[in-house]
């Protein structure tokens, strides 16, 4: 039995010593034959075996592709048949230098004849007058439409209650100096500036908030003195297009006939609601408003908005951010 034991480690000793050489043999095997090892490059450089290799700097990224150039946006067109805002709801900036209305007009040095814009504008001169302009504001308020008045000075002083009801009723009020001079355009700049600042003080006491934008010279006598110191003080000189003569009091019909026919887009009317008897005009008003307002847009020219202030600055905006 005990002979038969230690046969037993015998066996059991050389099998283990077996298997011992059997692994290393394949280690030694798996080294010789498996795959290469990558080189260290800090090895490489420095020659001192498994040595860390240090940090490499990030690669730049690669340049990016320069952006096409975009192509600028044409500006709106409107469709075919379609007009154009009118400019009294575009609301230009005014002030000194900067009239509402480009100063590049038709008329004698540059004056307005036309508004710019697909509308008619009807001007009412010499008022206000207690008589026939209450009439007039009443024909405009049963037809929807809003017209421009150039009051003179002295009777905004003496009827402010009137030019107070033109602007509460929506219609723009142009400066037509203080007495009616004619020929005021030939005085001195000096005597134009304190006429024109004058009236418009008296308008501005009568209907606080008002914008006067506008300057009507009497008779039509422009001289480029007096277009000149309006532009100054903020004023587009405003002439006009068509004028039916209803200051000679030719008669409602005539009056009526005139406007109607000579009437066409864009161009401003001269008439009277003061300087004299108006029964006339007063008529003719009621004769053709319905056909002009039915065939045309009419409106008021635009009063100018102040640019907006912030903190005593003023805002780089432009009328469309309006």
């Amino acid at each position: 039995m005990e002979n038969e034991g230690r046969s037993r480690l015998a066996v059991g000793a050389t099998a283990i010593a077996i298997l011992v050489g059997l692994y290393g043999a394949g280690h030694l095997l798996g080294r010789a034959t498996g795959p290469a090892a990558e080189p260290n490059p800090a090895s490489a450089a420095t020659g001192a075996p498994g040595a860390a290799a240090p940090a490499l700097p990030a690669a730049d990224p690669p340049a990016a592709a320069a952006a096409p150039a975009v192509p600028p946006v044409p500006a709106p067109v409107p469709p075919a048949g379609v007009p154009a805002l009118p400019v009294s709801v575009q609301q230009p900036f005014t002030g000194p230098g900067k009239p509402p209305l480009p100063m590049t007009g038709s008329g004698p040095h540059g004056t307005l004849r036309t508004t710019g814009q697909p509308f008619v504008a009807l001007t009412f001169d010499d008022g206000p007058d207690p008589r026939w302009t209450p009439e007039v504001l009443e024909l405009l308020r049963t037809y929807g439409v809003k017209a421009t008045f150039c009051v003179v000075g002295e009777l905004v002083s003496a009827y402010p209650d009137l030019v107070r009801q033109i602007g509460a009723d929506g219609h723009t009020i142009c400066n037509h100096s203080w007495g009616h001079d004619v020929g005021l355009g030939s005085r001195p700049r000096a005597a134009i500036r304190a006429d024109l600042h004058r009236t418009n003080v008296a308008i501005q006491a009568a209907a606080p908030g008002a914008r006067v934008s506008y300057y009507r010279q009497p008779g039509g006598a422009w001289t480029r003195r007096v277009v000149e110191v309006a532009e100054e003080l903020g004023m587009s000189s405003l002439h006009w297009a068509v004028d039916p003569q209803d200051w000679s009091q030719p008669g409602a019909r005539q009056i009526a006939d005139a406007v109607t026919a000579d009437t066409g887009a864009g161009e401003i009317v001269l008439l009277h609601d003061g300087g004299g008897q108006r029964n006339g005009t007063v008529r003719a008003l009621d004769r053709f408003l319905p056909e002009l307002a039915g065939r045309l847009r009419v409106d008021a020219l635009p009063p100018g908005v102040d640019p907006p202030r912030y903190h005593g600055r003023e805002l780089p905006l432009k009328p469309s951010q309006i």
